[in-house]
C-alpha cells in the first residue's frame, strides 16, 4: 500500500526531475513518497536541483529543505544513494566519484536488478539535441515551461477547492502536441540504441518528463518520469520486477502545507 496507509518496501527506487527550488516542484508530495518508501538503493537520476532557476531567482521552501534532509536521512540510515546529475543540476558533474552525506555523485552507472537484468542509469539530457547543440534554446523552452508549469499550479489550486484530486495540465497538453510526442519517441529510441550498444538488458532516465516502461528492439526502456507534473517514481521489488508509480493516484491525502519560503540569499 502506498502513502498515508503504510510504507512501501522496495529494492531500488529511481526519481529525478524534482526541480528542488522551482515553484513547479511538488515538493508535498515528493517528501510524502520518500518518507512512505524504504529502499536498499535510491537514484537521483538528475533535475533534482533546479540550478538554472536558482542563477536567476533565489527560491527555496520548508518542505524541499524537508526533502533533502529526508534523503540525507535515508543515507544516514543505510540506504545506497547514488546521484547521476542532469542539465539543470550539471555543476555536480564536476564532482563525480566523491560523496557528499553520504550521496555518492556519477556521472552514470549500470545497475543490476535482483532477476540478474542490468540496466544503464543516465539523466538523458545528453540525447536532447536543444540541450546539447542549442542551449539557448534550451533556456527559452525552460522558460515558456516555467510559466506553464505556474498556470498549472492555479489550475489545480481550483481543482483543490472543488475538492478534485491533482490533474497535470501541463502532461495533458503535453500529450496532445504532436511535435511533442514526436520529439518523445525519438529520444527514448536514441536512448535505448545507447544502452544496446553497451551491451546491457535496459536502460533508466529521466529528463524528457514523461513516466514510460516499454521494450524497443529488446532493450526495456524505463523513464521515471518527474516530480513537477505526473509526480512518478519507477520501483523495482525483491524480484527484479520493475513498476511505474504515480503517487497523486495512490496516496489518500496529501495535506495542503502554507509552507513558508526560507529567506535564504542565493549565493554570490
Amino acid at each position: 500500500m502506498h502513502g498515508f496507509r503504510g510504507v512501501s518496501r522496495y529494492r531500488t527506487v529511481w526519481i529525478s526531475d524534482t526541480h528542488l527550488g522551482t515553484r513547479g516542484c511538488k515538493a508535498e508530495f515528493l517528501l510524502d513518497f520518500l518518507q512512505h518508501t524504504d529502499c536498499e538503493t535510491l537514484y537521483l537520476v538528475g533535475d533534482i536541483i533546479d540550478g538554472w532557476r536558482l542563477k536567476k531567482s533565489w527560491y527555496w521552501t520548508a518542505t524541499q529543505n524537508d526533502v533533502v534532509q529526508e534523503v540525507l536521512r535515508k543515507a544516514r540510515k543505510g540506504c545506497q544513494v547514488i546521484y547521476v546529475p542532469g542539465n539543470h543540476d550539471e555543476v555536480l558533474r564536476d564532482y563525480t566519484n566523491l560523496f557528499f552525506g553520504g550521496v555518492l555523485v556519477k556521472d552514470e552507472a549500470i545497475h543490476k536488478a535482483a532477476d540478474g537484468r542490468t540496466y544503464l542509469i543516465i539523466h538523458g539530457d545528453k540525447f536532447d539535441s536543444v540541450v546539447k547543440y542549442a542551449k539557448w534554446l534550451a533556456y527559452l523552452g525552460d522558460w515558456a515551461y516555467t510559466i506553464l508549469l505556474s498556470t498549472n499550479h492555479y489550475f489545480n489550486q481550483i481543482r483543490r477547492w472543488l475538492n478534485l484530486p491533482y490533474w497535470s495540465l501541463s502532461a495533458f497538453l503535453k500529450q496532445k502536441v504532436k511535435n511533442a510526442v514526436e520529439f518523445i519517441s525519438k529520444f527514448e529510441e536514441a536512448v535505448a540504441h545507447e544502452a544496446k550498444q553497451r551491451g546491457v538488458d535496459g536502460v533508466i532516465c529521466g529528463h524528457i518528463h514523461h513516466a514510460e516502461m516499454r521494450d524497443i528492439d529488446g532493450i526495456l526502456y524505463c523513464n521515471d518520469g518527474d516530480w513537477v507534473e505526473s509526480c512518478t517514481a519507477l520501483v523495482e521489488h525483491a524480484n527484479g520486477r520493475m513498476e511505474i508509480v504515480h503517487w497523486t493516484e495512490n496516496t489518500v491525502h496529501v495535506p495542503v502545507l502554507k509552507d513558508q519560503r526560507l529567506t535564504v540569499k542565493a549565493p554570490a
